[in-house]
């Protein structure tokens, strides 16, 4: 079952990053349909410093994260990677969820093939560039919604396990705010990205 507008715009944005871990994320580019178990995610808010809308800064970059829950904000990090995250909360409240690794479950062959790799290992999605290459997804789809045919989440209602929560990565200069327990992974799952491993607390689920 796709999930549905209500799910992106709540207006807590910690509480829909976790909520997406089991989740299934697909795409469907000139019909080659691929998909992977989103099993890392953080969260950003206007609130803190390591949101590119930090204070309600509204540029051409960030204006996507001021759009309603539920749309894709893709940019460009380090001139080469494209980042996929999904705005959340209601329109004007800049907040967003990226989705940091998949654990791919649809279309091995293609995300292999888009990835340049041979064989099936962890370094396929295991990051937010690798996914969102695996996955099809470009700049070209900064600003389109979850609820069109291209990309879209499903709820699979399945047992998560156990959720790690810690500090996000390679947010230093957001200096006390790079403190923030905003990561979030499902525990012993290998296709988690590298990265802070000092987990904060544990959720049940």
């Amino acid at each position: 079952m796709k999930l549905d507008k209500s799910f992106f715009l709540r207006n807590s944005v910690t509480e829909v990053a976790r909520d997406l871990l089991g989740k299934t994320l697909f795409t469907n580019f000139d019909k080659q349909l691929t998909a992977g178990i989103v099993v890392e995610t953080e969260a950003y808010s206007y609130t803190e410093k390591a949101c590119h809308a930090y204070n309600n800064r509204r540029t051409a970059r960030t204006d996507t994260l001021f759009h309603e829950g539920g749309t894709c904000y893709v940019y460009l990090c380090y001139g080469i990677h494209k980042l996929f995250n999904i705005v959340t909360n209601r329109q004007d409240t800049a907040e967003a969820v990226l989705i940091r690794a998949v654990e791919p479950v649809v279309g091995m062959e293609t995300m292999l093939s888009r990835r340049g790799l041979d064989s099936e290992s962890t370094a396929l999605t295991s990051g937010p560039g690798k996914l969102s290459q695996a996955l099809g997804i470009n700049l070209k789809h900064n600003k389109i919604t979850l609820f069109e045919d291209n990309i879209w989440l499903e709820d699979n209602r399945v047992e998560r396990g156990v959720i790690n929560e810690s500090p996000r990565i390679g947010v230093a200069y957001a200096e006390e705010d790079a403190l923030l327990p905003w990561r979030f992974t499902l525990k012993d799952n290998p296709w988690v990205s590298k990265g802070n491993n000092t987990y904060k607390t544990f959720y049940s689920k």
